[in-house]
């Protein structure tokens, strides 16, 4: 009975020095990391208020001139996780800003601050870079210049004053022209980015530059928010952007302003078809550009006497495909909205994008605004959009 007892005992003291251990541990991480997110916030508190001086006495000064042109509402860092080594530490980040005039909420990115102790004992600033897997931010890539427009934020590394003026004037004209067709209830104002290279505009993707060769630019943002929606950005791509004539440059950016509006009504429930059909119709109207000359691998199809079957897939939008499939899945979404335009309606077609964004899943979104709003089915539907592609590419 002693010996269990004993044994017992050695149980308890055991079990206490490890909670013991185990709450110095946790104490030490938690002094840390407080110690690092004040270093943070002191950092983050020059960067809104463009202080060179006082974001150098939080670390390196590194980073603070590529971005310092940017006009930033706010800028936060939210730590984490923190490991430390010594008089050293790795911390775990989440990066939040906003641009002035723009953004109603945050960006949102993963960080990775390495840090070190000072003399006095303070942790100050080493390094600080995306995380992995995470995209760059475009100051990652050099010093930002900037160009406000009259509805436009364009925000460029690499590029000249001249270059960005001209993106801010393509900018402003694709607002007003949106709001004619889709109407004013969005922001009503872009952040463009226009990385060096190919390999930039990957960079702030998070994607390989294969993903994106010949597509000249994207919009990110997450669809399907109504309240404190999430900022967009417009990105471009400088080499298949720039080969562009200043018509098709105009309907690109138009497109992808089209995309920020229409946002908040966009949702998981959207097929790809009628996104980025919608936001062709918008960019090609006063374009004075015809069928033909706007949907050439469609009227090849179609000339050839091979319609397509059906409406595009999401799958047949993939970056990654065939550029003649992927250029006539978009070609077959504009005619699919320029034809529920002509028929229906520009009213009706707006009407029938936001009763398909109103469900909360593809299953019937489609097929019931199809029958509420246009008064007919997708078997009907394809088969009008088949007769129609016959009639546009005589």
């Amino acid at each position: 009975m002693a010996g269990r007892r004993w044994a017992s005992g050695v149980v308890v003291l055991w079990m206490l020095l490890g909670s013991l251990v185990a709450c110095g541990e946790r104490d030490v991480t938690d002094a840390a990391r407080d110690s690092v997110q004040r270093v943070l916030d002191r950092r983050a508190e020059a960067v809104v208020a463009d202080d060179a001086a006082a974001f150098a006495r939080t670390g390196t000064r590194t980073g603070f001139e590529e971005l310092a042109a940017v006009p930033f509402a706010d800028w936060a860092y939210r730590v984490t996780g923190v490991e430390r080594a010594g008089d050293s530490a790795t911390a775990d980040v989440e990066l939040s800003y906003r641009i002035e005039g723009h953004d109603r909420a945050p960006v949102v990115v993963r960080r990775t601050v390495r840090l070190g102790l000072d003399a006095s004992g303070e942790w100050y600033v080493a390094s600080e870079r995306p995380a992995a897997k995470a995209p760059e931010q475009l100051w990652d890539q050099g010093r930002v210049e900037v160009v406000r427009g009259e509805h436009s934020t364009v925000l460029g590394v690499g590029q000249s004053d001249e270059r960005l003026r001209a993106f801010a004037g393509m900018a402003d004209r694709a607002v007003p022209a949106v709001n004619r067709a889709w109407g004013t209830e969005w922001p009503r104002g872009t952040v463009v980015l226009v990385p060096e290279s190919l390999e930039g505009m990957a960079g702030l993707l998070g994607s390989p530059a294969s993903s994106y060769r010949g597509i000249a630019a994207v919009t990110t943002g997450e669809t399907g928010t109504r309240a404190h929606a999430p900022a967009d950005r417009i990105i471009l791509n400088p080499v298949a952007y720039g080969v562009l004539g200043q018509s098709g440059k105009q309907v690109v950016l138009t497109h992808e302003t089209t995309h920020v509006a229409t946002r908040a009504h966009t949702g998981p429930a959207t097929p790809l078809w009628l996104s980025e059909g919608y936001a062709d119709w918008v960019g090609y109207l006063g374009s004075g550009r015809k069928p033909s000359d706007a949907a050439p691998e469609l009227w090849r199809a179609v000339s050839e006497d091979e319609i397509p079957s059906g409406l595009p897939t999401d799958e047949d939008f993939a970056f990654t495909g065939d550029s003649a499939s992927l250029a006539q899945a978009y070609e077959s979404g504009w005619m699919a909205c320029r034809m529920i335009a002509d028929r229906w309606g520009e009213a009706k077609l707006g009407e029938f994008y936001r009763a398909v964004g109103a469900h909360e899943t593809r299953s019937g979104a489609v097929e019931q605004a199809m029958e509420q709003v246009l008064g007919t089915s997708p078997e009907e539907f394809t088969a009008q959009w088949q007769e129609y592609l016959r009639g546009q590419f005589d």
